[in-house]
């Protein structure tokens, strides 16, 4: 899941310098605030398809392919959106677009399965899950060499490999199982991705 960080520490002005020397000007506050509110959007997102999976415990297969594919394939778009809108004004625009990608990649592959059933869903989960906990690692050593705030995308990128890691050796493999790990991971996941959003301090990365 993507990230970015705003420069200021508390409360910006345009004259107050930024981490880079350079004064911070309504542009460059206007942005911040503005991948803030993308960050914080899809941290929202996983947290309501959390809710909806842990409030659903007889959810059926079909239906929850339904709304595992639905969700990934939004939120993947609001990762590639999020990436392009500021490839001028934030690093690690790429990783975001590379995020989204295997995120609507996996939504598609979820929804187009033939006769799916809980092991095949899970599979795909599970690839997703480490895909993107593989490229987030990454955007998160890329922003701490650049200075901006990597500490929480690292915590994402730590539970989306263990959790993808988990559903590929989890001895039951049933729906129940199923829909309370990725329950539990999704609000767990969306925590992090809101306390990036609202992190003070560094640049906001999209990664």
């Amino acid at each position: 899941m993507a990230d970015m960080t705003d420069d200021t520490d508390g409360p910006a002005t345009a004259s107050r310098p930024g981490r880079t020397g350079r004064p911070a000007d309504g542009t460059d506050l206007a942005a911040g605030r503005r991948v803030r509110g993308m960050v914080l959007l899809r941290g929202l997102l996983v947290v309501a398809f959390g809710i909806v999976t842990l409030a659903s415990p007889g959810l059926a297969v079909l239906a929850l392919v339904f709304v595992f594919g639905s969700y990934a394939i939004l939120d993947g778009v609001v990762a590639i959106v999020l990436g392009i809108r500021h490839r001028a004004d934030r690093q690690g625009w790429g990783w975001a677009v590379a995020q989204g990608v295997i995120s609507v990649i996996a939504g598609l592959v979820a929804l187009v399965l033939p006769g799916p059933t809980a092991v095949t869903l899970l599979v795909v989960v599970a690839l997703w899950a480490i895909a993107l906990g593989v490229v987030t690692a990454v955007s998160a050593v890329q922003a701490r060499r650049s200075g901006g705030a990597w500490g929480w995308m690292l915590v994402r990128a730590v539970l989306d490999v263990v959790f993808g890691v988990l559903l590929l050796i989890w001895p039951a493999t049933g729906i129940l199982a199923l829909l309370w790990m990725l329950g539990a991971f999704s609000l767990v996941t969306g925590a992090a991705l809101i306390g990036q959003a609202f992190r003070p301090g560094r640049r906001t990365v999209v990664g």
